[in-house]
This record gives structure tokens, C-alpha cells and sequence, in this order.
């Protein structure tokens, strides 16, 4: 009997085990439930939108992108990214230069009147530059090889390197033209006001060589030589940058000597501040 008595109770022990094996299910599913819950709620509270809230902040954007912060701004919030208003709102791509050249289309009457005399006033700097760099170049017999121009990027200083300012091939400034380049760089030392581009150029003859293997390392090695000519003259680091354009950018045909000998030349550029229409 006490045999068939612990039998009864294994066996009982045996069907309380099974019986709490079964209601694990209900842990499970009341997780379930409550996160289905929650997500209904989420989803219930993201598509109802308080009306008030919601003009407070169109109202606060409006505001903040209406005023001096960023020009366009009222034209997005009412016209959306619509071509016309994303034409409208856009900003001028920057300009190689420490300053932006002023846009005078978009200044009040008296602002606009006070860019348009420092335009005019940019504008007989350049020239009074020009007559300087001039009579350097022909101080020095060089006229033919330095050309100034006054366009409408600014004052350019273009150094015709065929024979003169550089050997054939090769990016070391000769002695002579040496002399020169110093001088320029202390009329551009003394400017001291407009961002300066030195631009190498070369024509389109290919050249192979272990220092240069084509014309893109010539091109920056020319205009390279010159900016560490201004540099040691003087001429401030930030106001200085270096590209070189191989024979991409032609003044003339690369199909004659002639033509050649224009296109191989580095332009020092003396980027414009003020916006103006003049060209020479």
C-alpha cells in the first residue's frame, strides 16, 4: 500500500508539471497583447495633429527663415520646393575669392547705391594697378610677354612663359623674368585687399618625363612657382590659391607656333569684391 501511495504521488507531481507547462502560453500572449496595444496607441497619436501646435511652428520656420538669416526663406514656406521657388531661394554658387562679390540685386536702395561706388572704386583701383604692372613690364623690356586686362572677374596678370619666365618643359622661373615676377609681387603685396589666383596654362603638344609626366603637373608646377615667388615677396598665404588647367582653357589655336606660344602662360588674378558690368 505505501508502495501504490508513493506511486500516487509521483504521479501526481508528474501531472502538476504538465498542467504548468500548458499556461506558459498565457506569459507569451499577454506580451503580445500589450505590445500590440502600445503600437496602437503610437499609431493613434501620431495621426491626430494638434491644429495650434502645429501654426506655432509654421509661424516660428516663417520667422526664422524670413529674416537676415537666409535670403529665400518666406518663398519656401509658402510655394514648397516648387522649380520656381527653389529658383528664387537659391544662393550663388561660391566664387573662388576670401570675399563674395556683392550681389547688388538683392540690396535695399541705399545699399545698393553704397556697392555701386565701392564698385567704381574697385574699378579705378584696377586700372591705377594696371598702369603699374605696365610700366614694370616695360621697364624691364617685357611688354610683349606681360599682358594686364581688366574683365569682369578682375584685374588679370597674364605671364607668357614661352622662353621667358620658364624653359621649355621645365617649371623653375629663369633669373630675368625672375626679377620681374618679384616686382609684381609687391604691387600685389601692397593691394593687399583682393584674393589672388594664380592659373597655369600650358598648349595642348603632349610632354612625357619623369618630373612632369603630362601637362596638368606643368601647368600647377608654373603657377606653383609663382605663388612661392609671392609668397617669399611677401604676399599673405591666405590671399593665395593654385590651379593649373593643362590646355584646357586656349586664348589662341594650338595649331600654329604662334597660336602655341599665346596659350602657354600663367594669369595672376585679382579677384573682384564688387559685382560690376564693365569689361575691357
Amino acid at each position: 500500500m505505501s508502495a501504490s501511495r508513493g506511486r500516487h504521488k509521483r504521479g501526481g507531481s508528474h501531472h502538476e508539471e504538465e498542467h504548468e507547462n500548458e499556461e506558459r502560453w498565457l506569459v507569451s500572449f499577454a506580451d503580445m497583447m500589450t505590445l500590440l496595444f502600445c503600437l496602437f496607441m503610437v499609431l493613434f497619436a501620431i495621426s491626430s495633429v494638434n491644429t495650434s501646435k502645429f501654426e506655432a511652428l509654421q509661424r516660428s520656420l516663417q520667422d526664422a527663415f524670413s529674416g537676415a538669416v537666409l535670403s529665400g526663406g518666406k518663398s519656401m514656406m509658402n510655394s514648397g520646393s516648387t522649380p520656381e521657388a527653389t529658383k528664387q531661394a537659391s544662393v550663388e554658387p561660391p566664387l573662388p575669392a576670401l570675399r563674395p562679390v556683392t550681389a547688388l540685386n538683392t540690396m535695399s536702395a541705399k545699399s545698393k547705391a553704397e556697392a555701386e561706388k565701392m564698385a567704381k572704386q574697385e574699378q579705378a583701383d584696377f586700372k591705377t594697378l594696371k598702369r603699374r604692372v605696365d610700366n614694370l613690364a616695360k621697364g624691364a623690356g617685357l611688354n610683349g610677354k606681360v599682358q594686364v586686362t581688366i574683365r569682369r572677374r578682375g584685374l588679370v596678370i597674364q605671364l607668357l612663359t614661352d622662353k621667358v619666365f620658364f624653359a621649355s618643359g621645365d617649371a623653375t622661373l629663369k633669373p630675368a623674368a625672375s626679377h620681374l615676377v618679384d616686382k609684381i609681387a609687391g604691387v600685389v603685396r601692397d593691394e593687399r585687399r583682393h584674393p589672388v589666383v594664380v592659373e597655369g596654362h600650358t598648349d595642348a603638344l603632349p610632354i612625357t618625363g619623369r618630373q612632369y609626366p603630362s601637362n596638368w603637373e606643368l601647368s600647377g608646377a608654373r603657377a606653383s612657382a609663382v605663388v612661392r615667388d609671392f609668397e617669399a615677396n611677401g604676399v599673405l598665404q591666405r590671399r593665395m590659391s593654385v590651379t593649373g588647367y593643362a590646355n584646357q582653357e586656349p586664348i589662341a589655336t594650338n595649331s600654329t607656333p604662334e597660336g602655341r606660344a599665346k596659350n602657354r602662360r600663367v594669369e595672376v588674378v585679382l579677384t573682384r569684391i564688387y559685382s560690376t558690368d564693365r569689361e575691357s
